[in-house]
């Protein structure tokens, strides 16, 4: 393996299908050895019911020249974890970045519902896949992670802090769950900063996932198709791009200058100069903010 992340070692807690595999497979591009874990695997499909393995994902990290390992967890079981963490001690001594992209609640949440008519058990399903499976992935890591130098945590979240903080986000399940992941790399950056690691949150943007392409009906292929339906998904973005932001993050020397931020592909994409796989660099959040939320017409001129 060759690349500026030859020779790291990262855990990418979610990555069957989704920003979480694009991440994976961009770690490997880069040379980096990644674990990639996930519930959904060629031998039991998860909730979810959808076709991507985490074993896939891992073939697929070995196949742009990293070396993708395969492990099935449930992040919302601790000793599954603790398990997963001392395989990653024992076979590579070492972490030296850690993805919690663990989310799994898009067929739990209900748009535009308030709290008392809201499912509570899928609501409250929701905060636990997306925010105690961060809390229990992080306690069991990070010791491995701060045993070496230079570390680097990404919390993996929809929004930046400061489109979420004046931006109602679905219901108030989605809202709390997006806000506390925000929430959480602010607080690991005081907790990792001052031990010589980093910590930030980081968004996509509009994401073309299997799951969104699957909802319009179209694949990466021709997915422009879905604009006549939805013409500001325009602006969208492969899994790939916030999976360069991530492995640019890695490989920065400087990269505790972010610490406790929050970030986004879009923003980062300029600072390091990676594109999508289309050689754009599209802007979500700011094309969200100065055009789509204020009922302009689709026009993402200066935004890609």
């Amino acid at each position: 393996m060759s690349g500026p992340l030859a020779g790291k070692v990262a855990l990418v807690a979610g990555a069957t299908r989704g920003a979480g595999r694009g991440i994976a497979v961009e770690l490997g591009a880069a040379g980096a050895t990644v674990y990639a874990t996930g519930r959904s695997t060629r031998a039991r499909r998860s909730a979810y019911d959808r076709p991507e393995t985490v074993e896939d994902t891992a073939d697929l990290v070995t196949a742009a020249g990293g070396r993708g390992i395969a492990v099935p967890t449930d992040h919302l079981v601790p000793a599954e974890v603790r398990t997963l963490v001392d395989r990653i001690a024992r076979e590579q001594g070492r972490l030296d970045v850690l993805v919690n992209d663990i989310w799994g609640g898009e067929k739990l949440f209900e748009w535009d519902t308030p709290v008392w008519e809201h499912d509570l058990d899928n609501g409250l399903t929701l905060l636990r896949l997306a925010v105690e499976t961060h809390a229990i992935t992080s306690h069991h890591a990070l010791p491995l992670l701060l045993e070496g130098t230079g570390g680097l945590v990404v919390e993996m979240t929809d929004g930046t802090a400061e489109y979420n903080r004046d931006t109602y986000r679905v219901n108030l399940f989605y809202d709390l769950a997006k806000a506390s992941v925000l929430r959480m790399a602010f607080a690991l950056g005081h907790e990792l900063g001052p031990r010589g690691a980093t910590a930030v949150a980081l968004t996509p943007g509009w994401m073309r996932s299997e799951i969104m392409l699957d909802a319009f009906g179209v694949r990466e292929d021709n997915w422009r198709d879905a604009l006549d339906r939805e013409p500001h998904f325009a602006i969208s973005e492969t899994p790939h791009y916030v999976g360069r932001a991530v492995a640019a993050l890695a490989a920065d020397p400087e990269v505790a200058r972010f610490n406790g931020l929050s970030l986004s592909s879009g923003g980062l994409a300029p600072e390091y100069g990676f594109t999508d796989l289309d050689g754009s660099r599209p802007d979500a959040w700011r094309y969200l903010t100065e055009v789509q939320d204020r009922g302009r017409p689709a026009d993402v001129t200066g935004y890609r």
